[in-house]
């Protein structure tokens, strides 16, 4: 495959000074703790991988790259994913929203940035979809190494850690690599170069990398995160970027122009998102989850009124509040399905709020959540007074979270309990 770079910013310096991305923040959780990464869900202020002003549906996203592009003043060739989490640790978000944006803008060029942990299963999808570009972060092909750069791995559903995480995660990433060139994907490897952790092992990444087919590499020195394990490690110095650069320069084609963006970066490679798109971000967070649909209220699980106290599948009433009146009245309180109906209970609840945009309680199992956000309806598991609630989803912002959450699992969602 011939790679598509001349339009490509991260990929071509010449392509970075004409062209720019949009990065369509859709990935909110993560598989893997990286001991550098600090994922922050509504940040203005940093520039890394990792934050963003707010977290999309995949219609949201749509809507918000059909009214972020015209604010830009270059051209927008590639839309891609990267962030705030992986990708792959909510493969349907991504799929769904690659597909919209293939299918409502065919002339852009379609990317991903991943751990590897979970692409190689989707490699042949994103393939079908038309994803070119696939960006994997591999900074060591030693599990040893690995296991001293990330907390743990969450894979199937099983917590790894120490050696085994750097084990799984090392498998998964080798495999991705040779999944995605299976399927002419260009890869493109992002190594963070640590000091007395991998700066001396760069090389060796290289070397297999380009034994597996990877197109370029990119080698980007750790910027320490405050909140993060290595906040207080040492950055690589001039002189040990340009010499692990030359190394792993030996064994294939070496970009270092691309810089770490944010997880929203929409514009120029470098440039820093204008207020303006910042406040875009969080206004159509606030939007429902289909903004093309017209739901200009909220429902909210209480029992009186005040307080955000009612878990979903205990809940009897629902106070539906128009969250487009600053005064946020409520327009009138409407009966819950009756109970012990299973999944039909949450496809009536969902028929109730046709023309609610979210849904706030207390505590919600997964089942009527997937049920509720396939009907447009956004659930928000959150505490405290509605008032405070409904005032930060006005301004854009996510609601605080739980405190000490009970997980509902078994069979009592499916039962119609929770």
């Amino acid at each position: 495959m011939i790679m598509k770079l001349n339009k490509h910013p991260c990929y071509s310096p010449e392509a970075s000074a004409n062209h720019g991305r949009i990065h369509l923040p859709v990935a909110s959780g993560c598989n893997i703790q990286c001991n550098y990464c600090n994922r922050l869900y509504d940040c203005v202020n940093e520039s890394r991988p990792g934050v963003t002003s707010a977290v999309l549906s995949p219609k949201q996203a749509l809507y918000y790259l059909d009214k972020v592009e015209p604010m830009l003043d270059t051209d927008i060739s590639v839309i891609g994913i990267a962030g705030p989490g992986d990708p792959f640790a909510d493969p349907d978000n991504t799929i769904e929203t690659l597909s919209l944006i293939k299918e409502n803008h065919p002339e852009k060029m379609l990317c991903v940035a991943t751990n590897g942990l979970g692409v190689a299963e989707y490699a042949r999808k994103l393939a079908s979809i038309g994803v070119n570009h696939v960006t994997v972060t591999i900074n060591a092909v030693d599990p040893e190494i690995t296991a001293r750069i990330v907390s743990w791995v969450k894979f199937r559903n099983k917590i790894y850690r120490g050696l085994e995480a750097g084990k799984v995660l090392l498998e998964r990433q080798l495999l991705a690599v040779k999944e995605l060139k299976a399927n002419n994907t260009t890869v493109k490897i992002n190594c963070i170069v640590i000091p007395g952790i991998n700066d001396t092992h760069v090389e060796a990444v290289s070397k297999t990398m380009s034994e597996l087919g990877a197109d370029v590499i990119n080698c980007l020195p750790l910027r320490p995160v405050e909140g993060s394990a290595f906040e207080n490690q040492s950055q690589p110095d001039h002189d040990t970027m340009q010499k692990v650069r030359w190394e792993a320069s030996q064994n294939m084609k070496l970009v270092k122009h691309c810089a770490m963006c944010r997880a929203d970066a929409a514009g120029r490679l470098g440039a820093q998102n204008s207020s303006s798109v910042h406040e875009l971000l969080q206004s159509i967070f606030s939007m429902p989850l289909n903004p093309y649909d017209y739901r200009p209220y909220v429902a909210v699980a209480s029992r009186e009124g005040m307080l955000i106290n009612e878990h979903l599948g205990q809940a009897t009433q629902f106070y539906i509040y128009n969250i487009e009146d600053p005064s946020l009245p409520v327009i009138e309180i409407r009966n819950a399905p009756e109970r012990g109906t299973g999944i039909e209970r949450w496809n009536k609840l969902a028929a109730l709020l046709y023309d609610c945009r979210a849904l706030i309680v207390n505590q919600s199992g997964e089942p009527p959540k997937a049920v509720l956000a396939d009907a447009g309806i956004k659930v928000i598991v959150t505490e405290g007074l509605i008032d405070q609630a409904l005032s930060a989803i006005q301004a854009g912002a996510e609601p605080a979270k739980v405190v000490n959450v009970k997980q509902c699992t078994g069979g009592g969602c499916q039962g119609g309990m929770c």
